[in-house]
């Protein structure tokens, strides 16, 4: 339910919001590789959560693009 909230909530978004969403997801993405390479990260199923949103929210970037 809560992941069907998130991908409803994205469709709504503007092509630059979504890009915007994008980076952020990627820089968090980024920073807790980073915590895990160096031991301080202690919910490591974090980043496999943000690695699908990433794909989540490139998904609808290209389902705009093409519609």
């Amino acid at each position: 339910m809560k992941i069907n909230a998130f991908v409803e909530d994205l469709k709504t978004k503007s092509a630059a919001e979504l890009n915007e969403e994008l980076v952020a997801a990627k820089k968090e993405l980024f920073n807790l590789r980073f915590q895990n390479a160096t031991n301080q990260l202690d919910n490591t199923s974090r980043i496999k959560e943000v690695r699908r949103n990433i794909a989540r929210i490139q998904t609808v970037l290209t389902q705009a693009q093409k519609g």
